[in-house]
């Protein structure tokens, strides 16, 4: 009987374990953030142990360095190799190496309550569920960055997205699709999935929810987790961002059809009509010139009501630029995405209501992870504490 590699992995995972949770961060040249960062998962308030997995992406930097520094005075810490440099790549690194029960996906760029561990882990015993997270709290610094943070907080930002939040008082729980925000999960349960696809350089944690949610698992979604995420404070930035996102998701439709939402279709169908607004016959750029002004008077409205606030004025007049930015750089990036990866034919029957063979999931659970399987010598770039240490080191609290 041939057992795959992810699936002894799995098994071990359940045989010893030195810790209760491991927390999976990718970094790359952070030197700026990184002691806060690092300050911010310390003080995680968890009732059992901890140990922090860095899967540094060869920084040119002093990032690496400053990490060493402090994984010295902290057996918590280790410090790992991520020679593939990718988001996905350092998270499977981190997998690789975690001993924990439960493993936790946290980024350098956002702020999570001190409390994010263990009620994700308190749900995750509970039963029922195999993925617990938190929405996603938009807060901005720069004038740009406040802009986009109001234009997440409004349906014409986040579309039918139940991700994204500005609630962060909320109680009770909800359910998620494939728009997640990291999360929580027992370690063998993201083995057993393949770990995180090195395919996708982002939009990885929606992929690997396709899968679960192939698996009929359940994705729940906490307010008490609510993390506050720093969006991008220019409009290059930002417009790069979302065709990435849009070039991606593309990728994903073709993988995984039952991911597609209706309300994914509207900043493809947007980017089509400024085309056609300015290249389409006569009659037909006529009907898109009318139905860019309509988008644009939404837009405006939305930008009217929000300068319309005390000490908003700047960033409603710069909804005029972000929300086109978000949605025409989503939108040009689906189509340059399926134009790559070919066009999301079952997810468009997806969406049409149409049954979709079972040959179309054929390969949807194949998962290029060489990061999950692979183990250099440099992997790790500082030695596992002692037993001792890892069961009874320095804990939150």
């Amino acid at each position: 009987m041939n057992i795959s590699p992810a699936s002894r992995l799995a098994a071990a995972s359940t045989s010893a374990h030195d810790v209760d949770v491991s927390v999976l961060v990718p970094v790359l040249n952070e030197e700026r953030d990184i002691r806060e960062t690092v300050a911010a998962m310390q003080a995680q308030r968890f009732e059992g142990s901890i140990e922090l997995l860095f899967a540094d992406g060869r920084s040119n930097d002093r990032t690496r360095e400053i990490l060493l520094e402090l994984a010295a005075s902290d057996p918590r810490i280790r410090v790992l190799d991520n020679p593939r440099r990718r988001t996905a790549s350092g998270l499977n690194v981190c997998l690789r190496e975690a001993r924990g029960q439960y493993v936790a996906r946290m980024d350098a760029h956002t702020f999570y309550p001190d409390s994010y561990l263990a009620a994700g882990v308190k749900r995750l015993r509970r039963g029922d569920t195999d993925w617990v997270s938190g929405p996603a709290v938009a807060r901005g610094s720069g004038v740009v960055s406040r802009s986009v943070a109001l234009a997440l907080a409004s349906w014409l930002g986040r579309g039918a997205s139940r991700k994204w939040s500005e609630d962060t008082g909320g109680a009770g729980e909800y359910e998620l699709d494939t728009g997640v925000f990291g999360g929580v999960w027992p370690r063998a349960k993201v083995l057993e999935a393949g770990g995180w696809d090195e395919r996708w350089p982002i939009n990885q944690d929606s992929e690997m929810a396709s899968r679960f949610l192939r698996r009929d698992a359940r994705l729940v979604c906490l307010h008490e987790m609510a993390s506050h995420y720093l969006p991008r404070d220019s409009l290059p930035a930002l417009t790069r961002q979302y065709f990435r996102y849009g070039f991606y998701r593309a990728r994903t439709f073709r993988r995984h059809p039952q991911s597609m939402r209706p309300s994914h279709l509207i900043a493809p169908a947007l980017a089509c009509v400024l085309v056609a607004a300015m290249v389409a016959p006569r009659p037909l750029r006529r009907s898109s010139r009318l139905a860019l002004a309509l988008y644009l008077a939404c837009i405006a409205a939305t930008g009217a009501r929000v300068a319309a606030r005390r000490g908003e004025r700047l960033e409603g007049v710069l909804l005029l630029t972000v929300l086109p930015a978000m949605h025409l750089g989503w939108g040009f990036g689906a189509l340059t995405g399926a134009l790559r990866f070919g066009p999301p034919i079952s997810a468009l029957k997806h969406v049409a209501g149409r049954p979709l063979p079972g040959a179309v999931f054929e390969s949807a659970e194949t998962v290029y992870a060489p990061s999950l399987h692979e183990r250099p010598l440099s992997a790790v770039l500082r030695s596992d504490p002692p037993a001792a240490d890892a069961a009874t080191g320095r804990r939150t609290g």
